[in-house]
């Protein structure tokens, strides 16, 4: 059975719960790995002028895993054909999403990190171009994802720079 002739679930809310369940997992495995870099290794990093506040990133990203989500809850239920591409991209930017926490604060790797944020802000943009055509909805929603790491790519770039 292919996954274009799978039948769709008769509700969707099982399928919206089990996309927040797997995108808060993500953030939870992120926040493990914050935490061995962010209270020593991260404050004793020379920082650029446009580096926000610690607290604002939990709000974003909470808001953002949300919209994440939801997108891809709204991928799979759509009733588009050939939908593999665009669940495959998606998928991929939530592996990489986890990777960089390890990588940035575990691995303690600005570098490496920068790579996989590059990889994953391509991933994004991706998926966002392979959805539209299967649900527009899903695909805007990805969109303040896409400008928070671009955001964040910069600033890995420029810590990166400062620390090199």
């Amino acid at each position: 059975m292919t996954p274009q002739s799978l039948p769709m679930p008769r509700r969707p809310a099982p399928v919206y719960a089990g996309f927040l369940v797997l995108c808060f997992a993500i953030a939870a495995a992120g926040g493990i790995a914050n935490s061995y870099g962010l209270a020593d290794w991260y404050p004793t990093l020379a920082k650029p002028s446009f580096n926000p506040p610690n607290w604002l990133f939990a709000p974003v990203w909470t808001v953002l895993y949300a919209m994440i989500a939801v997108a891809g809850a709204r991928l799979v239920l759509s009733p588009s054909q050939d939908k593999a591409p665009a669940i495959a991209a998606y998928a991929a930017q939530l592996a990489l999403n986890a990777a960089w926490s390890w990588v940035f604060f575990y691995g303690q790797a600005i570098g490496a990190a920068l790579a996989v944020i590059l990889a994953l802000w391509l991933v994004i943009a991706a998926t966002i171009a392979l959805a539209w055509p299967k649900d527009r909805m899903a695909s805007a929603l990805l969109i303040p994802y896409l400008a928070w790491v671009s955001y964040a790519t910069l600033l890995n770039g420029a810590i990166w720079r400062l620390n090199g």
